[in-house]
């Protein structure tokens, strides 16, 4: 498999080592992505916590989470002593307690003061920067709660007589102190539920094995640490263990898990010259291998990095939030003040009390925080989920443009097929059996570094034919190969080979004509001056072509095929897999002016390819889908990467892109409702029919809840995103 490569390398940050440790670690916001900095904090812009761009098997627990849990479990007492005096000291002891009020006052402020401090800071900076956010709002509300009640208790002359009309002045002392502490817990659970986002990166990270078996020139092997190993080292891989970096195997056979990679659950067999990818389990027989890729060179190392790309992208749909965002809290600001103002002038008394208590719930309770982690949260558990089923987004963008995709372009080689010449058959001559045929042309093979010899010998390993070592080999540029087996003088090639040998050729003319009309490559074999039979080598249709394209003509997906190949190439495998629109001898400039006149025509289209001449036309495409076994320009240009390289894999990730965008409108639709409902009933519109006013306190604890059940929605995708979903009602 090819490397997958990390396309947009991000500022002050490097690649995980095989360990999972990343060096040099920024920290990002996950609603502001383009904010890094190299430590722990809060966003200038929203003041949400700051967290590791790249997450790391050792890393510790969030500063901010450990900091806001000792705020809260140490005030919590006096949070709800506080409260408990406030709300039922009268009916404990009949009447209010001498110096309540500064009982209260004495209760609260270390809560507000210490506890909420945090929420200041970021108060005030957004202030500062002119950039107010649910910081601006919760800051503000505490703020006046508290403020107002300090007053009260300490200079309560001051007031208009309305303000004491019916008693003593209220005070909100409980109202500012179990706002900081819902607050806080809210801050406790988003925190926690925000990490979990990661934890398909560390599954990922954790499969890398700490150590490799290296063995020396001289044939001692040692376990050394696996950062010391090199490019060209050879490795002993031995049963039950991970392989422990990308490599090919010198030695041995084994079959190897590498579900955890592409999602395949077969265990694949590897042979001597076959590629090992690294964190790959070794299910059963020992093997030697060399290491080609190490760090982060790796093909896990950059199924990370694209994955943390991925999360960290910005999905076209979080442009609705940001709008609405920008506004939103100048706006609720104009609320509050405005619902102070109308229950001051027209509320019952004291109004004024009525209105401020109420300005403070509308503030509390319409923080903006769940409308920005709306898409964020679902594009960081999607995107986590994908990769381990092989299939990785370049960002946000690719998610939400897949499940639009009404038409397919793809190429042949490496997609449709396996990549490579595969065995085909052989036909005997008069005189000679088809097995008598394979081993001799085998045989002379043997001394050959073409790909289609190593098919030939190949399927006679596989057919456990005893080959002869050839006693002489002679290649004929262009035409084939020369040379003597066991006695015999043999000539393996084409007819001009043949004709070369003065090999009569034509009694086999008709059934070679057949094959190369399906597309396959056909060389005779000559024994001693006479025709013994042909072999054919064709690029094998891959076993999963014929359902991934069922699937996709059933999703309503148009399949054209695009190759380089002859005509009459493209033909037979067209015909073979049921594509209606096929194109044969496309050049790289005729894939991309397919893909530009169907999207002339209104198609939204998908180009799947692995080779270099599709690039162009994968850049161009409205979603290019790259397989993961195809050539480093390819992926670089695709915006999905299927790992393994099934085109299955595009089945799933139109199911992964329309439970995605669902999850996304979900969380939008639930934050605007939250805060088209919560803002009214916060400013009193109900008190008429009612005569009830929604707490501040109330208000804090639905603020906190809106945002945490947004993430645990975005978090059911790491559950059900993958299985294929028809996306025609999408």
């Amino acid at each position: 498999m090819s490397d997958i490569e990390h396309r947009h390398h991000h500022d002050g940050h490097r690649a995980p080592s095989e360990s999972g440790v990343a060096q040099g670690t920024a920290y990002t916001c996950p609603m502001h992505p383009q904010i890094r900095r190299p430590a722990p904090g809060s966003c200038p812009i929203c003041g949400m916590a700051l967290e590791p761009a790249m997450p790391t098997l050792d890393e510790e627990e969030n500063p901010e989470l450990v900091d806001f849990r000792r705020r809260f479990w140490w005030t919590l007492p006096l949070t709800v002593a506080v409260f408990a005096l406030a709300m039922f000291g009268h009916m404990v002891f009949g009447a209010a307690l001498p110096g309540q009020n500064w009982i209260e006052f004495a209760a609260a402020t270390p809560v507000v003061v210490w506890a909420g401090w945090p929420f200041y800071v970021r108060w005030a900076r957004s202030i500062a920067t002119a950039s107010p956010n649910m910081w601006t709002l919760i800051g503000t509300g505490v703020i006046a709660a508290y403020g107002y009640s300090v007053v009260a208790t300490l200079a309560p002359g001051i007031f208009p007589p309305s303000f004491s009309a019916h008693g003593p002045i209220s005070v909100y002392f409980e109202a500012a102190a179990v706002i900081v502490s819902l607050t806080l817990l809210g801050q406790i659970l988003e925190l926690r539920a925000r990490s979990q986002t990661s934890a398909a990166i560390k599954s990922l990270l954790g499969l890398a094995p700490k150590t490799a078996r290296r063995i020396a020139p001289d044939g001692g092997e040692e376990d050394i640490p696996l950062t010391h190993v090199h490019v060209g080292d050879t490795l002993r891989v031995r049963p039950g263990e991970r392989v422990p970096v990308d490599g090919v195997v010198a030695e041995g056979e084994s079959a190897v898990d590498e579900s955890m990679l592409t999602g395949e659950p077969v265990p694949v067999t590897k042979r001597a010259g076959d590629k090992l990818i690294g964190a790959t389990i070794n299910t059963s027989g020992s093997m030697v291998m060399r290491a080609q890729k190490i760090g982060a060179d790796t093909v896990l190392s950059q199924i990370v990095q694209m994955v943390a790309q991925a999360q960290r992208s910005r999905a076209p749909m979080q442009r609705l939030a940001d709008s609405v965002a920008g506004y939103f809290v100048v706006v609720v600001v104009a609320i509050a003040l405005l619902t102070w103002i109308v229950w001051g002038l027209y509320g019952p008394e004291p109004s004024w009390v009525f209105g401020f208590v109420n300005a403070v719930a509308v503030l509390i309770i319409a923080c903006p925080c769940a409308l920005g982690l709306a898409t964020p949260m679902s594009i960081m558990a999607a995107t986590g989920r994908a990769a381990t089923q092989g299939v990785l987004f370049r960002d946000a963008a690719a998610i939400e443009d897949l499940r639009k995709v009404d038409t397919l372009i793809v190429d042949k080689t490496g997609t449709l097929t396996e990549g490579k010449p595969g065995f085909d058959r052989v036909v005997a001559a008069a005189g000679f059996d088809e097995d008598q045929v394979l081993r001799l042309a085998a045989g002379i093979d043997q001394g050959s570094e073409h790909p289609l010899a190593h098919a030939i010998v190949g399927e006679a390993k596989r057919r456990a034919l005893v080959l002869d070592k050839p006693e002489s080999f002679e290649s004929a540029s262009g035409i084939g190969v020369r040379g003597s087996v066991g006695g015999k003088r043999l000539a393996l090639g084409n007819t001009a080979l043949m004709e070369a040998e003065g090999v009569d050729w034509r009694p086999l003319g008709e059934a070679a004509e057949a094959l190369r009309v399906e597309g396959a490559s056909v060389m005779y074999l000559a024994a001693d001056g006479r025709i013994a039979g042909l072999l054919a080598v064709s690029d094998p249709i891959k076993p999963t072509t014929r359902d991934a394209l069922v699937g996709l003509y059933a999703d309503g997906v148009a399949v054209i095929m695009a190759t380089g190949d002859g005509a009459a190439t493209a033909k037979s495998v067209a015909a073979r897999l049921g594509i209606g629109e096929y194109y044969g001898e496309v050049q790289p400039r005729d894939k991309l002016a397919l893909v530009e006149r169907l999207q002339g025509r209104g198609k939204v289209v998908a180009m799947a390819g692995d080779g270099i001449n599709d690039a162009p036309a994968l850049a161009k495409s409205d979603v290019g889908i790259a397989m993961g076994t195809g050539t480093d320009v390819a992926i670089n240009s695709a915006h999905v990467t299927l790992v393994k390289g099934d085109l299955r894999g595009i089945a799933l990730a139109r199911g992964i892109s329309v439970e995605t965008v669902r999850n996304m409108w979900q969380n939008l639709a639930f934050a605007f409702v939250y805060n088209a409902l919560g803002i009214p009933l916060a400013a009193g519109v109900l008190y008429p029919l009612t005569g009830q006013l929604l707490s501040p306190m109330i208000a804090a604890l639905a603020m906190s809840l809106s945002s945490v059940s947004v993430i645990a929605n975005a978090l059911r995708l790491r559950r059900r995103a993958g299985a294929p979903v028809s996306t025609r009602s999408a």
